[in-house]
């Protein structure tokens, strides 16, 4: 199918089955009742205590070309729950891969919006999201950490969050500690707060968006977390604007001014959990005037003639994305992956040939790649099937901020006019 075929009018309809999985997501909040508690607790642990490994250098490129068949899994809906869970002891002691994949699995991943989801300004926040580094802070037993989504250790530190410091919070239980979900901003050396899994040894995994974003506002004021940082609170914690989606809400979000570097907006379902691992019920959406890289970069910062996409090598040979259930964009053959020493778990690196991504009815059917080489061992996981599809589209085709207003309602020339005007300034 040829790019321009790809194109919809101004209001879009949608073009995958994303707004499906959103009702799943919500319908399973109600059906499973986790453990949040002890899933805390294992996670808090296990930022403090996991071991970094050095970054390796990527792997060299090959150029074995194959043309490969997509396949989306059966629709037997498995199940959304977290990432394998271990005891305490068990995640501490986990290093390299496992490590690497299991931390980054107890994020809750936005999947890329590829449809405007309904009811948009009444179900959903917005908010411009901050250029940096995602990771989990964690403070506890007088220390507070941050690690990146890979399991990487940034920084070690005291804070002025719960049991975040030697000299503060000394009577509070061994109990007590927080979790935050944040973006270390480089510029400013700030970490901004986009939500809140753990408050003083409370869990909030099944707690509402809405009920987490008011606590997160609240409980970082009242410890004096976003005060100027000083001996004892070495960094400054802040948090980001969030808007109801609707035109105001998203026209601040868009064009406002912010302290930090926006990198696209972040999109979050007001009844959703935190949920771990790829979710539908929160969404990123970038464009070339709220995000510097709008299309993935290379090693050496530049954007790639053909867009590039990472898949892991499954047991039998398939290549899968990191979603749950994945989606199969092919196979390699035996004899290849012999050749080339490649085993089950490896991340491998293709790129979009002219062939493209062949649609019928609107669906994905099969992908023309080339392969490039392995991943850069330091990735935890394969990308998701809504990235790689945001990727295409934005080359092809891409879900504009026009789309996402007139989801909400109606603009008229006035208001068209005014956006574009703040837009040039």
């Amino acid at each position: 199918m040829a790019p321009h075929d790809l194109r919809r009018p101004f209001k879009r309809p949608a073009i995958s089955d994303q707004q499906r999985r959103r009702d799943l997501s919500l319908l399973r909040q109600k059906e499973n009742r986790l453990d949040a508690q002890r899933r805390a607790r294992c996670l808090a642990s296990s930022v403090l205590s996991f071991q970094s490994e050095p970054k390796s250098p990527s792997q060299e490129q090959s150029h074995f070309e194959l043309e490969l068949e997509l396949e989306i899994e059966p629709d037997a809906e498995q199940h959304q729950g977290p990432a394998t869970t271990y005891d305490v002891r068990q995640a501490s002691k986990l290093r390299g891969t496992d490590a690497r994949r299991w931390f980054a699995k107890q994020l809750m991943l936005p999947e890329w919006m590829i449809d405007v989801p309904p009811n948009l300004n009444t179900d959903w926040y917005v908010f411009a999201r901050p250029a940096g580094k995602r990771c989990f802070v964690v403070s506890s037993n007088g220390t507070t950490v941050s690690r990146l989504r890979n399991g990487i250790l940034l920084h070690r530190f005291p804070s002025a969050l719960p049991n975040g410091a030697r000299i503060n919070n000394v009577s509070r239980s061994g109990q007590s500690y927080c979790i935050l979900d944040c973006i270390f901003h480089e510029p400013d050396q700030t970490y901004y707060v986009i939500d809140m899994v753990c408050w003083a040894g409370f869990s909030l995994y099944e707690c509402t968006a809405e009920f987490r974003f008011f606590w997160l506002n609240s409980k970082l004021v009242e410890v004096g977390a976003c005060d100027t940082p000083s001996t004892f609170h070495k960094y400054r914690f802040a948090t980001v604007p969030v808007y109801n989606c609707d035109q105001e809400g998203l026209q601040t979000a868009y064009i406002g001014p912010v302290p930090y570097v926006k990198d696209g907006l972040l999109f979050y379902n007001k009844h959703a959990h935190y949920q771990t691992g790829n979710t539908p019920l929160a969404l990123v959406w970038k464009d070339e005037n709220c995000s510097e890289y709008v299309i993935d970069t290379d090693s050496k910062g530049q954007v790639p003639n053909q867009q590039q996409l990472v898949l892991e090598l499954q047991d039998d040979g398939r290549l899968a994305t990191s979603d749950d259930p994945s989606v199969i964009f092919g196979w390699l053959n035996e004899d290849f992956i012999q050749k080339t020493g490649l085993h089950a778990g490896n991340l491998l690196r293709f790129a979009v040939n002219d062939g493209g991504l062949s649609f019928v009815d609107g669906k994905l059917e099969k992908a023309d790649l080339q392969y490039l080489g392995q991943s850069n061992r330091a990735r935890a996981f394969a990308d998701s099937y809504s990235k790689v599809m945001f990727q295409y589209i934005v080359r092809h085709s891409p879900l504009k901020i026009e789309h996402l207003f007139a989801s909400i309602g109606p603009l008229g020339d006035g208001d068209i006019a005014s956006h574009d005007v703040e837009m040039a300034a």
